[in-house]
């Protein structure tokens, strides 16, 4: 499985936080030809991109630190869009999506071919702001693609009672949030709702941004939790470990098979296990067939250069992406992210390796 098992730490989330952690141990060489050998040489690290995966990714960073000197690692939690351009136009060392490169943006990187690197994977919890309401409301996937497209307006309408027998439903009226920055998360979520409504996906379609018929937007996971958190009658699209930070009650949603399923690291897995990765790592994993499976679920990739421009800073990178997927995957069951497949893990460290300086490999 993973080698080692890292703490568990604590952290508070937030949507724009910036890591800025000194941490330990790169390598680096201390000749041209040798880029793997021991160094003390101080190290900066920037990224940026997925709120999604910037709880997990804070973590991990903390941990990284408490075993590696002389590393600073800056990680901005900006949106999925963002991590792409910034790293598509060489202004950031690493990104962070959750909406893998498309064949057109992959082209227009300014350095050449981009290895995109799953991280983690986890489940998008549809969270709700209802007086009185229980914590696990269901909500078929007909009824929130309606909800989204502004058909289903008020929290009593016959379609979700229908759904939860014995619940008492006020006369509220839905307020419906979603991103509205470039959001590797609204990728996910609109791919679920294209791929089981057509009018959706004709009208909308899936990407990191849309235009959304209805609702008010929020800059990253934090933001859109808070606007559910604060407004009566809400309902909005959040990475699951921000719904569990802020207390916020979550749908059980009909998955592909007719089950009702809550978001969680076994259900996300159970998604990912249904879908063979290809070898670019480049995958989508929603609406899932499998009876445990969780329909609105998907991967975030770091996002790097095979070719590094510089030695050190290069090295330093693989060496915390590889101890990332590694050991820093011990981390990920308690902020409910599920941890990688180790038979995708071995896939990665193989990429990892592939990352050179001048044609030699920075990764032992």
């Amino acid at each position: 499985m993973i080698n080692k098992k890292g703490k568990v730490l604590t952290g508070v989330i937030a949507g724009a936080l910036v890591l800025a952690l000194v941490g330990c141990g790169t390598t680096a060489p201390s000749t041209p030809n040798t880029p793997s050998a021991p160094t003390a040489q101080a190290v900066t690290l920037t990224g940026a991109g997925s709120t999604f995966m910037q709880p997990l990714l804070a973590q991990q960073i903390a941990e990284y630190n408490k075993q590696h000197s002389n590393i600073t690692i800056n990680y901005q939690g900006v949106g999925s869009g963002a991590g792409i351009k910034q790293v598509s136009d060489k202004t950031i060392d690493f990104g962070g999506t959750d909406a893998f490169m498309s064949d057109d943006q992959l082209a227009a990187a300014k350095g050449g071919k981009i290895l995109q690197i799953p991280m983690t994977l986890g489940a998008e919890a549809i969270s709700y702001n209802i007086p009185n309401a229980p914590k696990e409301l269901k909500i078929a996937p007909a009824t929130l693609a309606d909800i989204y497209l502004g058909k289903i307006t008020n929290w009593n309408d016959p379609r979700i009672a229908a759904d939860n027998p014995g619940v008492s439903l006020p006369n509220l009226k839905i307020a419906v949030a979603h991103r509205s920055d470039g959001s590797g998360t609204t990728s996910i979520f609109t791919h679920f709702l294209s791929a089981i409504s057509p009018e959706w996906n004709s009208k909308v379609g899936k990407g990191t941004s849309v235009n959304w018929p209805v609702g008010v937007g929020g800059k990253g996971n934090a933001s859109v939790a808070g606007i559910v958190q604060q407004t009566p009658g809400a309902i909005g699209y959040i990475e699951l470990a921000y719904a569990l930070q802020n207390n916020l009650p979550h749908a059980l949603i009909k998955n592909k098979d007719g089950e009702w399923v809550a978001p969680s690291l076994d259900s996300a897995s159970a998604a990912a296990a249904a879908f063979q990765v290809p070898d670019d790592m480049r995958v989508n994993i929603v609406n899932a067939p499998g009876a445990k499976a969780y329909p609105i679920a998907g991967f975030s990739w770091a996002l790097i250069y095979q070719q590094q421009n510089d030695q050190v800073k290069g090295t330093a990178l693989v060496n915390f992406l590889d101890w990332a997927i590694h050991d820093g995957q011990s981390l990920a069951p308690s902020l409910q992210y599920a941890p990688l497949p180790t038979n995708l893990v071995s896939r990665e460290e193989a990429m990892l390796k592939t990352v050179t300086y001048q044609g030699q490999p920075l990764l032992k």
